[in-house]
């Protein structure tokens, strides 16, 4: 990194040169940003992941202006028509759109006006024209043309002209927007855009990423309009000469040859934008969901729900080993559907019931609850589960991928879904792993937006969160351990192989014996991979291998061993860190350390609340204005917050109705996950939207109606309705209560 780039990366992150130097050479030496995070903090002056992760984006950024540099230093000197001035503006560039605006004479054309009128001889007329010298009096109009079309390129190709010209664009350009002719015969979603316009520099991403999607789909016509007479004023400024022959090639340059590409220039940079703050909400919305409270290791009977084809209900013990599985009619065959729960509660003693909360989810809630507290009454020694929906978001994905299959190589997809569903009640984290981000649906417009970026971000999202949350090594899926720190997807196989092959790892230092494990991958991964019941307590914590002897002297110095030194809070606290500071280990290091000893393998997760919706509201049916509810937001936009209340459409909180204070980000109110008591202030059941409110004193009726639903209730294929075994797994009796 050269000495500019980094004083400029210093300016632009308000980060010190040494941390990002620091940061360059960690990552340079193939560490990853949870590790360097989580272990390296004497080296970087104690960053955050946030600030490592920023770090890291504008090396790239700057690695890929370097190479393009260099690509185009070589094609203008292989023109040799590099001088020293073009040399050092073009290594003191640091905007990829600046650079290409220097390239831009310079870059390989096709055919153009301007080479035809050189090819025919009007350069020297054009030369002329631009030095203000006097030409003939006859010249042709044809021949003043030729010459114009000529400057109009030169003008076209300078860097400050189209830099200007941009500018305007990016700051001074409205966006329109208007119905396509013939106008659409039906109702669209895009109707408030049928005419409408705004400042390209203030439209928010959310509502300009609604107008480009109604571009894609052929409702929406739409332009950027701008006033060109001050922008052809101000490139006046640029010319040589104010003479009507400059004026008129600028006038064709601005119409023919910068209008149109600084239009795109910004249309695109304007999409990348609006796509990166789409990605900011989708990546925050998914972090939260990734982060929900996890019930833990419980035992949970899962069901998906179904009408026609019955609810598929699945038996999982407290590490999400599958038991067996049955299917239930409770609309069709209600007494003989309960006596089959009451069986398998009976018999496999789940602590929860875990419902999908796609078609007929709340009506297979309430037949849960009614059957368990019949239970409880009949067997009161026997423990009454709870009953929790869960969010069916991407179960259908998992069900049928690939990861499934080999899960579960025997059993229908709709059992795998139950499976999913009974799992992400235990471990979300876990689980939604091995879905596809895209498909779990809590972003904005995400498939609208530039999809490796979206990529990219998501996966950083989903392996902060593993790593902030720590993988038990002995129960951890391979889709689960790739996405540790250091583990690559072809490692993850190969720990799970070991496991397979050798039983449960006794300690992180087994992990060596893995094929493939290097010190470098052991290095990265071992601190965030767990070990309970180990013989090394510390294996079951977040403090790394490499500290162990630290924690051995700090025991010996308390006159104790490690084992009684773990989980001593009293005795932890006692350690004085400033003994144990080195010019390797520094004070944050041992700051975590200690909280490590205090709490080891502390979860950093809320502890589980099961949502309250109301027992008599079901469907949208049931929603009436004025009612207030509980609700689980599930996801959170630029414009507001979608909340399920139980009914299988979510309701909308719109930004103005978030909280009696005035709000401007959503985000700063409310998060996915979070429980809201919200007020039912408008119901359309026709388009199957329902407007909702935070607020203490909202306005029934007042606000429109606006949303559509974020979540489930996709269905999936049709069932296996069999009740043998399959995979050499149990299946349940269909006698109910033969053991009670």
């Amino acid at each position: 990194m050269t000495t500019p780039i980094l004083s400029r990366m210093t300016t632009e992150l308000g980060i010190s040169a040494p941390q990002i130097s620091a940061v360059e050479k960690l990552l340079s030496e193939g560490s990853t940003v949870p590790f360097i995070a989580r272990y390296r903090k004497e080296a970087h002056g104690n960053l955050d992941e946030v600030q490592i992760g920023k770090i890291q984006e504008r090396l790239a950024y700057y690695t890929e202006l370097e190479d393009r540099k260099a690509t185009i230093l070589k094609s203008i000197a292989d023109q040799d028509k590099l001088t020293e001035e073009l040399e050092a503006k073009i290594r003191g560039c640091f905007q990829k759109s600046a650079l290409e605006d220097l390239y831009q004479p310079y870059k390989p054309k096709r055919r153009t006006r301007a080479q035809v009128a050189k090819e025919k001889g009007f350069e020297p007329l054009a030369d002329a024209i631009w030095n203000g010298e006097a030409y003939a009096a006859e010249t042709s109009g044809e021949d003043l043309q030729y010459a114009r079309d000529i400057l109009a390129e030169r003008i076209a190709d300078m860097a400050e002209v189209r830099g200007l010209v941009r500018r305007a664009f990016a700051t001074k350009s409205v966006v329109k927007s208007e119905v396509v002719s013939p106008k659409p015969t039906e109702p669209t979603k895009f109707e408030q855009y049928y005419d409408f316009s705004e400042s390209i520099a203030t439209i928010p991403s959310h509502r300009y990423l609604a107008i480009r999607r109604g571009q894609a789909e052929k409702v929406l016509w739409v332009k950027l309009e701008l006033d060109k007479e001050p922008v052809l004023e101000d490139m006046m400024d640029l010319m040589p000469n104010d003479s009507e022959q400059v004026r008129l090639a600028a006038e064709d340059a601005y119409k023919r040859l910068l209008a149109p590409s600084c239009e795109i220039d910004v249309t695109v940079e304007k999409k990348m934008e609006a796509d990166r703050a789409a990605v900011d909400v989708f990546a925050e919305n998914l972090r939260h969901l990734l982060l929900a409270s996890p019930l833990g290791e419980k035992a949970v009977l899962a069901i998906d729900p179904g009408i026609r084809t019955g609810c598929k209900v699945a038996m999982m013990d407290a590490t999400g080993k599958y038991l067996g599985k049955t299917v239930i009619f409770p609309q069709q065959k209600p007494e003989e559907s309960a006596k089959t729960i009451a069986l398998i509660i009976n018999k496999y003693r789940p602590e929860a019931i875990a419902v999908g909360n796609g078609t007929a989810g709340r009506e297979t809630e309430a037949f849960c609850r009614q059957t368990v507290k019949r239970l409880h009454e009949q067997h009161p020694e026997i423990p009454s589960p709870i009953v929790v929906s869960v969010s069916e978001a991407g179960a259908s994905v998992y069900s049928a991928s690939e990861i499934a299959r080999q899960e579960f190589p025997d059993l229908d997809l709709t059992v795998r879904g139950a499976i999913s569903i009974g799992r992400r009640l235990q471990d979300p984290l876990a689980e939604l792993v091995k879905v596809d981000p895209k498909a779990i649906g809590v972003g904005q417009y995400q498939h609208d937006v530039h999809q490796p970026l979206l990529g990219a971000k998501l996966d950083e999202v989903v392996v902060s969160c593993v790593n902030g949350v720590g993988v038990e090594l002995n129960t951890a899926s391979a889709p689960l351990l790739e996405r540790v720190s250091g583990v690559s997807a072809s490692l993850a196989k190969a720990i799970v192989a070991y496991r397979n092959e050798h039983g449960k790892f006794a300690s992180r230092e087994e992990l060596k014996k893995v094929k493939g494990l290097g010190a470098k991958a052991f290095e990265q991964c071992a601190g965030f991979l767990r070990i309970r019941g180990a013989a090394n307590p510390l294996d079951a914590s977040a403090v790394h291998p490499e500290r162990y002897a630290l924690v051995g002297q700090m025991a010996n110095d308390l006159g104790m061993s490690v084992s009684d030194l773990v989980g001593n809070a009293l005795a932890a606290k006692k350690i004085d860190v400033r003994k144990y500071i080195t010019n390797e280990v520094g004070e944050p290091t041992l700051r975590d350390i200690v909280n490590e000893l205090v709490k080891p393998g502390r979860d950093p997760r809320a502890v589980f609340e099961p949502p309250k919706f109301r027992e008599d509201v079901t469907k949208i049916e049931d929603v009436r204005e004025g009612m207030k509810l509980e609700g689980v937001v599930t996801n959170v936009t630029a414009f507001g917050a979608f909340v399920d209340i139980g009914v299988h459409q979510d309701g909308l909180v719109h930004l103005s109705e978030l909280s009696d204070n005035y709000v401007t980000d959503p985000a700063s109110v409310v998060k996915a996950g979070d429980r809201l008591q919200v007020t039912v202030i408008g119901v359309d059941r026709a388009r199957g939207r329902i407007s909702l409110s935070a607020k203490s004193r909202p306005t029934i009726g007042a606000a429109g109606v606006g949303g559509g639903a974020a979540g489930g209730g996709a269905r999936r294929g049709a069932p296996r309705t069999s009740f043998g075994p399959s995979s050499g797994k149990g299946s349940f009796s269909c006698n109910p209560f033969a053991n009670l």
